[in-house]
């Protein structure tokens, strides 16, 4: 199993996908048909490489459990994925024994997290249903983390859950989507904030590009909810992450990749590594040199 260097830098949030293999059916519509073909770890690795990028986190896309152990099998190929997180249904029984399988299989030392996409469910409280929190329960007694993805609306319920679970580390990915195109923070703001008061919280610097105008943003946009995201968490509880091929609606990965060092440009240089790869190293317990 490859090893990360601590101090290098880490894109903590990226996806692949074969239509071939799958479809994503997330992916609907005119504006995300760029989305609708292959994007491969051999597309992903130069662009990486050339971004400075050392390591990374491939993080699920679709509800469907064949996925797992196929990223965790990509993720043992691989020169650049450090981690994986996947998913698997946590409203089922004997989530601790699926999670003991995927780790036993080829790549299950990469499995480094879990998650689901939330922010398709109905129940603004899905995370502190009952079942919900019984597998979530699993999760953090595996050793794992728990990926939030989710809307503004379901902050609060994210938060409930982090409390409910001290022992569970959770990361919200791209900062619970602020409302950065129409350039308004609250209630996303204060909702951030009452998260990050749980110490078992991280948060990505991830998915900010196409929360903005994809055609017209600029750093400048990006700036304010990065602001209140370091005020929030602070630079060890905060990590870059590409949300690649996604980010490419708004972006390419240089850029992107880029915005996320200026963005903490005015950070002491311990600070920049923290937030550029040593939170996510910390976060996902990622195997270093």
């Amino acid at each position: 199993m490859s090893t990360v260097d601590p101090s290098g830098v880490v894109d903590a949030h990226h996806h692949v996908w074969d239509l071939s293999v799958r479809d994503q059916d997330w992916i609907t519509g005119p504006e995300l048909a760029p989305l609708r073909r292959d994007f491969t770890l051999d597309e992903l690795e130069p662009r990486a490489r050339a971004a400075g990028v050392g390591a990374s986190v491939l993080v699920q896309t679709v509800t469907v459990a064949e996925e797992t152990p196929e990223f965790l099998a990509l993720a043992a190929g691989s020169d650049l994925v450090a981690g994986v997180v996947g998913w698997t249904d946590l409203t089922a029984d004997g989530v601790a024994d699926t999670l003991a399988a995927l780790r036993e299989g080829p790549g299950g030392a990469y499995l480094v997290g879990i998650r689901h996409q939330v922010q398709g469910e109905p129940d603004p409280d899905w995370l502190v249903r009952p079942d919900v929190l019984r597998g979530l329960a699993a999760v953090a007694d595996a050793g794992l983390a728990y990926d939030l993805l989710v809307l503004p609306e379901q902050l609060p319920a994210a938060a409930r859950a982090a409390e409910l679970l001290p022992g569970l580390t959770f990361v919200l990915d791209h900062l619970g989507k602020p409302p950065i195109a129409a350039g308004e923070q609250e209630p996303w703001a204060t909702r951030l904030r009452e998260l990050a008061l749980r110490p078992n919280t991280f948060a990505k610097l991830s998915g900010l590009v196409t929360e903005a105008d994809w055609h017209r943003w600029s750093t400048a946009d990006l700036r304010p909810y990065v602001g209140t995201a370091l005020d929030a968490f602070g630079p060890d509880r905060l990590m870059a992450g590409s949300d690649w091929p996604v980010c490419t609606l708004a972006a390419d990965y240089g850029r992107v990749m880029d915005t996320a060092r200026d963005l903490v440009s005015a950070l002491g240089q311990d600070e920049q590594r923290a937030v550029l790869g040593g939170t996510a190293v910390r976060a996902y317990r990622l195997p270093t040199a």
